[in-house]
């Protein structure tokens, strides 16, 4: 019950703040669930493109969605984040190494790394970083953009987030696009990589789908809620405490992974 009630959160943060929420489904999967963290990031992926997907439709409806940007950026990170889920998390060993009697295990390293850009998107909701500039301070980079958008690929694969705080700059900064169709555009990539990602898991695992739809259904649920909850609070001024929350959550897995 309170990892439903939990499910329900995650949609109320991205219902308020429209990004983020997402980055603690993980650990809510972990801990509260006790599911293994492979198992956890493969439902991630389902609960978080799916989530998305309901936050692209509104956003191209109001003819948000910048379609050429998202393809430009997509293709090579879906592409990259199925190879990862397909191939390289299961290559990943059991036992990666030892340091005495302390053992890196898979399930540690991948929390661990979890946390580490649990903490880099953090920093981004405290900062509240805008980025905005024009075509003309920049040119068109198109190997640059692929070769981000693979690496986010990789990130999505292994963690099993969104990665909206690294797809937004890299609109901005790198396709010149305006910051609000960035926010906009990055939840339609977000929604394509996740949805995809999770297809490469689909011949690795058993899937639980009365479990996993029922986990998406109170997230979907709760972005409503969040949506309606919006008129009434300003979510930019709760992102920089939400930030903060998943600042000590990052921590409290490093700890917990390493030294508890």
């Amino acid at each position: 019950m309170l990892g439903y009630l939990g499910a329900i959160l995650v949609g109320i943060t991205l219902g308020l703040i429209g990004g983020g929420g997402s980055i603690i489904t993980v650990p809510l999967l972990v801990y509260v669930m006790g599911l293994n963290p492979v198992v956890a990031t493969a439902y991630s992926l389902f609960v978080v493109g799916v989530s998305s997907l309901v936050g692209a439709i509104k956003n191209i409806q109001k003819k948000q969605v910048d379609f050429k940007a998202a393809i430009a950026f997509a293709v090579p990170a879906f592409i990259s984040v199925f190879l990862t889920r397909k191939f390289i998390v299961p290559a990943i060993p059991e036992i990666i190494f030892s340091v005495g009697s302390f053992t890196v295990t898979k399930h540690i390293f991948i929390m661990v790394f979890f946390a580490v850009i649990m903490i880099l998107a953090s920093v981004s909701m405290i900062k509240n970083f805008q980025f905005e500039t024009g075509e003309k301070d920049r040119e068109f980079n198109p190997p640059i953009i692929i070769l981000q958008a693979i690496v986010l690929g990789l990130v999505t694969g292994i963690v099993g987030a969104g990665g909206g705080f690294l797809i937004v700059p890299a609109l901005v900064l790198l396709v010149h696009i305006p910051m609000k169709r960035a926010v906009a555009t990055s939840l339609l990539i977000i929604a394509v990589n996740s949805l995809i990602g999770f297809l490469g898991d689909l011949g690795e695992m058993t899937i639980d789908w009365t479990f996993l739809l029922t986990f998406t259904a109170c997230s979907i649920g709760g972005i409503f809620l969040g949506i309606y909850l919006n008129k009434f609070i300003d979510g930019k001024k709760l992102k920089k405490s939400f930030g903060w929350f998943v600042l000590l959550m990052g921590a409290y897995i490093v700890a917990k992974e390493l030294f508890l």
